[in-house]
């Protein structure tokens, strides 16, 4: 497949992927934060709230900022191994690397974003930002290393909700991606 076939696909599926993950984010707040107000910067126009910040330090620079990360770092990884080993990475064949892949997709998008956040954010003093990075980075870590049941929550929607719901998007995609950003949020 040449570049010229294969970017528009590449795209799209990382378009996708953001979108998910973007949803992911902001349905893992209720879960994490059911009875608080969050703050969405700009779009708090849109719910009747005061905006302060429009973007930075909000929720909103959180959800696209780490969706973005995730969404190159997973079709990475999932490159990366597809070139490696000759062969698409899949749960079903491959548990054990998709685990890991799991769990380093989501440890390198967090800490790109948290990169980013300390380089650019202008509410971190010029001093912190290192401090700010290194902090964010440690806290990745351990939040990352909770997301390893991603994987298998496709394989559970399937077994009681039958394959059709286990393969759907809602189920192999939406609903383990928001579980894991409250479990990686909550404990990171």
């Amino acid at each position: 497949m040449s570049f010229a076939t294969s970017a528009p696909k590449l795209a799209q599926a990382v378009t996708a992927t953001f979108a998910t993950y973007c949803t992911a984010d902001f349905l893992s707040n209720f879960i994490q934060h059911p009875t608080q107000k969050m703050d969405y910067g700009i779009f708090n126009q849109f719910i009747g709230r005061e905006v302060d910040q429009p973007f930075w330090g909000t929720r909103t620079q959180h959800i696209v900022g780490v969706a973005g990360c995730l969404a190159i770092t997973d079709h990475s990884s999932q490159a990366l191994y597809a070139r490696l080993f000759q062969k698409e990475l899949c749960f079903a064949k491959s548990p054990a690397a998709f685990v890991a892949h799991t769990f380093l997709f989501i440890f390198s998008g967090v800490t790109l974003y948290c990169a980013g956040d300390a380089a650019f954010n202008p509410n971190h003093k010029e001093e912190d930002r290192m401090t700010t990075f290194k902090s964010e980075t440690y806290n990745s870590y351990v939040g990352s290393n909770t997301a390893w049941f991603e994987p298998y929550v496709p394989v559970a929607v399937a077994k009681f909700a039958g394959p059709a719901a286990g393969s759907s998007w809602l189920g192999s995609a939406l609903l383990p991606a928001t579980l894991a950003y409250t479990t990686v949020k909550g404990v990171g």
